[in-house]
């Protein structure tokens, strides 16, 4: 292959990429993307961890990924994300944020968390350890 053919196929490639990238972008913010002015100050912020049993990763990572997308559906979830921890696999967090805390509780309560929650004693080294927080420094609260 010559230089210049590769050269050329270098560009178009490059092209390609950033029209991928511009596009991705668009799409984002057309579907809503999460913005921080979007978040009141006051809104309620949740930090959740949670340890899998021995041999028990794989099981608790199953039962726990599909709260992400039933958790994002809440009407007043304004952010929702699960980790695992990269150095100790089974160490989940999760990072939440409601409009308030009686949305947070009513999240507690819906049957899909409920039902998370009964598979903890099968799954779970101990239970939830949550930290409860209060957005701060973002726009006023409607």
């Amino acid at each position: 292959m010559s230089y210049e053919t590769v050269r050329r196929a270098t560009l178009a490639a490059l092209a390609a990429a950033a029209s991928i990238a511009s596009t991705t972008s668009a799409t984002a913010q057309a579907a809503g993307g999460i913005r921080y002015d979007g978040i009141p100050s006051g809104a309620y912020a949740v930090v959740a961890e949670v340890r899998a049993k021995p041999g028990k990763e794989d099981e608790m990572r199953k039962a726990t990924l599909p709260l992400v997308a039933q958790v994002r559906q809440e009407r007043n979830n304004l952010l929702y994300f699960l980790h695992e921890d990269r150095q100790a696999p089974g160490h989940f967090v999760f990072y939440e944020i409601f409009a308030s805390r009686a949305d947070f509780e009513a999240h507690n309560a819906t049957p899909h968390v409920q039902a998370w929650f009964t598979r903890l004693p099968e799954l779970a080294d101990g239970g939830v350890k949550v930290v409860r927080m209060e957005i701060l420094g973002n726009r006023p609260a409607p």
